[in-house]
């Protein structure tokens, strides 16, 4: 790089100015040109196309030299670090190569310190769901179940005309020992510890088809297995998707999908209801549990894409290697 491409921006733009001014001097210095004391028509146009020369010149000059600037400054507003790899062209020489080059590497540097610190925070949070999920098992749910066996060997005993309370005290207890146990498996998803990636999906899609709401599965037969990082990645992903499909789309039928695409796996949650209306990428609104999802993908280097569907609803894919 030349010692004119270190300048700062300030005196690169003195030296196009008076580079340019003395351009002009030495013409009128030194080229045939007079201007009388009345200004004549064609020195009039001489002097006009004089000066246009001089402000298309630098403004073309300026313009090559703040050029990345804009595009920088336009890059800051549009930024967005669960969108990785976004970059401006660096170029080889230039008052702004040096800015865009160390803007470029920032972007680097976070993308990873934050890839390192959502790691670490979804790690802890898979801990603390595997923590209260074991409490809400071996604690609530085995107090539910003594008093559920209380109950029953008390059930002889109850007079005639408390036997419907007694009996709806049952129903509730074991209801909520139900529920318990359905919270405790949704923090916990030991399915997928215990029998794999495909009966984990089975799995939930059962538990949201018994919700109204029809759930189709297709998988590709032979999938190579994967680290169990990114089956879990894939697990939680499902689970919002089909959360947010039941919860706020209004749809009827949710296909479910694990395929192999060349090198990748690819994880399709597709339902047929409303869709999103308003927002940013795709029509999309995006809140907290998108974003928790694409927070996920990128721990796996995964690529989450979310927007309209083939049915009118809503389609979220995930793809990773």
């Amino acid at each position: 790089m030349t010692s004119g491409m270190r300048l700062p921006l300030y005196w690169r733009v003195c030296l196009i100015n008076g580079l340019l001014f003395v351009v002009g001097t030495m013409a009128l210095a030194f080229l045939p040109v007079t201007v009388s004391a009345r200004v004549l028509v064609s020195e009039a146009i001489v002097l006009v196309l004089g000066l246009t020369a001089i402000v298309g010149l630098n403004s073309l000059l300026l313009r090559t030299s703040l050029a990345p600037l804009d595009r920088l400054v336009r890059m800051m507003d549009e930024v967005d670090l669960q969108r990785p790899g976004q970059r401006l062209p660096e170029g080889r020489s230039g008052v702004a190569t040096k800015l865009v080059r160390s803007f470029n590497a920032m972007l680097t540097r976070l993308e990873t310190e934050r890839g390192t610190s959502n790691a670490k925070a979804l790690a802890a949070q898979e801990a603390e769901r595997h923590r209260i999920a074991q409490e809400l098992h071996d604690e609530i749910g085995q107090s539910l179940t003594a008093v559920l066996l209380g109950l029953k060997r008390l059930s002889d005993r109850v007079p005639a005309e408390l036997a419907d309370e007694f009996r709806l005290v049952q129903e509730t207890t074991r209801a909520g020992l139900d529920e318990v146990r359905e919270v405790a498996r949704r923090l916990r998803p030991g399915v997928l510890e215990d029998l794999g990636l495909h009966n984990a999906l089975a799995a939930l899609a059962t538990e949201f088809s018994s919700h109204g709401m029809r759930v189709r599965r297709v998988s590709s037969p032979g999938l190579a297995p994967l680290a169990p990082e990114t089956e879990l990645v894939i697990y939680r992903v499902a689970q919002e998707a089909l959360t947010n499909a039941a919860r706020h789309s209004g749809a009827t039928e949710v296909e479910v999908s694990l395929l192999r695409q060349g090198n990748h796996v690819v994880l399709g949650v597709e339902d047929n209801g409303r869709g999103f209306r308003g927002g940013a990428e795709g029509g999309i609104q995006e809140g907290a549990g998108m974003r928790g999802m694409r927070e996920r993908a990128l721990l796996v280097a995964g690529e989450l894409r979310i927007g309209p569907g083939q049915r009118g609803g809503v389609r979220v894919e995930l793809r990773v290697s």
